[in-house]
């Protein structure tokens, strides 16, 4: 089992680009596990990826999603030059943008373990730990993916959005953190489907700018600790 990760950022990126590279890097795990699986050669290792990036405004709906979710029309969203995907992944719509991190994990979970449950539970307390050093206390809401506030309470709002996707074990898509977003953005959609429940970010909750460069250091710290990562291993992976 192969625990090393190619870690890269790739900084500012347009979601279609990005979306294509996660495409791109799942159908080569997938290939490689084929090709080991039909060889005696025991050396064939599957590479696993982790991805940071900061998409443009951009709204994305899952398979299972709800296009009426979206409550912005094709000219208000040029007006307001903000594009939209319907995707692959689980979940409903959610917004992307700056001031949000947004982690892609390309893992092949026969490297770690084979229970999307417990890798999306694993996303999720890496992101609930890295809170808490900020003192924000947040948890998971039972029934919904996500990093939450002060659930069970009418003050309840999600600081982190998770959808995957799963092919053969490996994974892509992921979370997205809102650090210092602009939560005006998420006015016209429904997050997640989920009437009657807001969106919070660090910046809000801590009446401050964030360096988001330091929580992208703690969100692998505690990623790595959590699936037991041997190492990241910085590298090009475009």
């Amino acid at each position: 089992m192969n625990k090393y990760i190619y870690l890269k950022d790739l900084l500012k990126k347009d979601f279609k680009e990005v979306w294509d590279l996660q495409t791109s890097l799942l159908d080569s795990i997938v290939q490689k596990k084929k090709e080991k699986r039909n060889s005696s050669n025991k050396e064939i290792v599957t590479p696993n990826y982790f991805l940071f990036v900061e998409h443009p405004h951009v709204y994305t709906l899952g398979k299972s999603g709800d296009l009426s979710n979206l409550l912005l029309n094709e000219d208000q969203l040029k007006n307001k030059s903000v594009t939209f995907y319907k995707i692959n992944r689980g979940g409903d719509i959610t917004y992307h943008g700056p001031g949000q991190i947004v982690g892609y994990p390309i893992l092949d979970l026969e490297n770690f373990f084979t229970d999307i449950h417990k890798y999306l539970r694993l996303l999720e307390e890496a992101i609930i730990l890295t809170l808490a050093d900020y003192n924000i206390k947040s948890e998971r809401s039972e029934g919904e993916t996500g990093v939450w506030l002060d659930v069970g309470t009418p003050f309840a709002r999600k600081i982190c959005a998770m959808g995957i996707r799963a092919s053969r074990w490996v994974t892509m898509h992921g979370f997205a953190l809102n650090v210092n977003t602009d939560l005006g953005y998420f006015d016209h959609i429904i997050p997640c489907g989920i009437r009657g429940k807001a969106v919070t970010s660090m910046h809000v909750e801590l009446g401050k700018k964030i360096e988001e460069e330091e929580v992208k250091k703690k969100i692998l710290k505690y990623f790595k600790d959590l699936f037991k990562v041997e190492e990241f291993i910085k590298k090009e992976v475009e």
